[in-house]
Parts: C-alpha cells; structure tokens; sequence
C-alpha cells in the first residue's frame, strides 16, 4: 500500500530527506520515529502528493505520487498536528462539507456522516458546535473526517501531540480500532509509548535518513542483543554448579537469583526450567528483563552521533 525507492527531498542547498525506502503491507501500521524536524513531516507531504520528490519514487494505494497526484489524495485520509477544524460548525456540518470536497453524493454524505460520527462516539455531540468540544473530540472528529471516502491508506502526523494524556489514550485507541486487513496507517510520532503501543513495524529517521527499521522484537534484537532472563528463588541457593544450556550465558549471580542471556529462548528455557526443577531449586520467578523502545533509540542516537549509550 506505501512503498518507497530512494525517496528524497531537497530545499535548495538543504536535504530534508535522503533516500528513504520503505514498504507497507495492507493492514500494517508502520510507525515513524525521529525528533522534530528529522523529516517526517516532509515524507508525508510527499506521500500524500503535497511536495514533488526531488529524486526516487513513491507509490500509495498504487498510484505514483509524481503521476498520479489526484488519485494518490482521493486514496488517503491524512490526520496533521493541526488539523484545521472550523470551530463554528457543528460536526455534522463539517462532516458534510469535507464530503462535498470529495465529491460524494448527498445521500453518502449523510450516511457516512451518521456512521463514522458513531463509530467515534460523537453521535451525540453531533450537532453541537466544534469549538465546544474536548481535544480529544476534536482529534476524534479529525479523524473521523480523515475516513469520510473511506480512504486505504490513513497517514496521521503526530496525532496525539499536546494532549492531555487521557485524550490522547482515547485517539490511540481509535487509531488501533482503525487498522484492518484492508486499511495502511503510517503514523508520524516522536511519542515513543505510542509507537511501542500502535506499530508493526517502527522506522527510526534522522536528518533526513532511515537509521534502522523493523518490528519492535527486531529492533531490540539487532540493537540490544539477545534477551535477557532473570531467575528468581524462595530461598537462597548456590548457582554456581548449575550447567546452563546450549546458547546461554551466566550474567550476573546473587544469592536468591542469577541473571542469562539466551540466544534462543524458546529452546534453552524449557530446558533450564526442567533442569531447576530436577535440582528441587525453589523458583518463584522466571522473567524476561524489561527491554523498551526507549532504550532501542536512546542507543540507535546514541550511536549515529558517535557517543557512549549509558542505559
């Protein structure tokens, strides 16, 4: 549904974006990552034919983004940081007018007005003027309005940004309950929570350039290295005669609890767990170590400006 070859964007002498390749699968939800200004934003004007590519190509719902401009615009539905509602219509009203925009008769104006209003739980605020409503009504409804034609792709630029955090909670929920086999999200964040939340797959951009991409377990994997397991005991218990499996590396050693790295977990952990039990060892936890995204791209920055990562 997106795809991208060597995409590029230029300013003058200033390259906003260099070579960016991506691909998203129909159902995916491909996550964005980079601080303010590393280039998201252009990707998506470019993705939704906005900004011309100075180099590469680009291809959303099918249609070439340089060639097929009108067609790429009518195949997405786009969320922005600011999202442009006019605050002295009522929902219905703004509902009805993006549906004009699109060329969509009345009668599907209407009914889709009436569904997608529900589907968000703003049917009853519905003729109700925008300026009344919440934050998080309001990014709702620009949701809502991104999906009026019912578009494949939905490219949402930082969605959640500014909000309280109980408004926020609701929009992703909303996002998630958008994605199906037959629907693309990219979404644009800096929210690394978010992103650890929503995303399939995660593309971390800097200056311009896709650093590293993949799902969420890749990632760690490839950055952080192997899982890591803590075991825990009742009582304390000598570890230092235990044969490890296969594949799996003593960390650290306490009297009630030792610390692996494990290559393959699905193979090596059975293994050890009937080891322990055979010993009588008395285990009452068996953990993976909490590994988070934050630590992935604190280490991917660290890495790309030459620096020690400290975890």
């Amino acid at each position: 549904m997106i795809e991208t070859n060597d995409l590029s964007k230029q300013f003058h002498d200033f390259v906003a974006v260099e070579g960016v390749n991506l691909s998203v699968q129909s159902g995916q939800i491909l996550a964005l990552l980079g601080q303010n200004g590393a280039g998201k934003t252009t990707t998506v004007r470019m993705l939704t034919a906005l900004l011309q590519p100075t180099r590469g190509t680009a291809r959303v719902a099918g249609y070439d983004v340089a060639k097929n401009g009108h067609d790429v615009r009518a195949s997405v539905g786009v969320l922005t940081e600011h999202h442009g509602l006019y605050m002295r219509m009522t929902a219905e009203e703004y509902m009805d007018f993006f549906g004009q925009v699109y060329n969509l008769p009345a009668s599907l104006r209407k009914t889709r007005t009436e569904n997608l209003l529900e589907y968000f739980g703003l049917a009853e605020a519905a003729r109700r003027r925008i300026g009344e409503y919440s934050k998080g009504m309001r990014q709702k409804l620009a949701l809502a309005r991104a999906m009026i034609h019912e578009p494949g792709v939905l490219l949402l630029d930082e969605p959640t940004s500014a909000m309280d955090p109980e408004s926020a909670r609701l929009v992703r929920d909303e996002i998630a309950r958008l994605k199906s086999a037959q629907r693309t999200i990219l979404l644009c964040s800096h929210n690394l929570t978010e992103v650890e939340l929503l995303a399939d797959k995660i593309a971390i951009i800097y200056r311009g350039r896709i650093l590293i991409q993949g799902t969420l377990d890749e990632l760690k994997r490839d950055v952080l290295g192997h899982p890591e397991y803590v075991v825990r005991f009742s009582n304390p218990w000598d570890a230092g005669g235990l044969e490890l499996p296969e594949g799996m590396e003593m960390l650290t050693k306490t009297p009630t609890s030792f610390k692996v790295r494990v290559e393959a977990p699905e193979e090596s952990n059975p293994i050890l767990m009937q080891r322990l039990a055979s010993l009588s060892v008395p285990v009452v936890a068996f953990q993976e170590e909490m590994r988070t995204l934050e630590q992935v791209y604190l280490k991917v920055m660290a890495a790309v400006r030459g620096k020690d990562y400290v975890q």
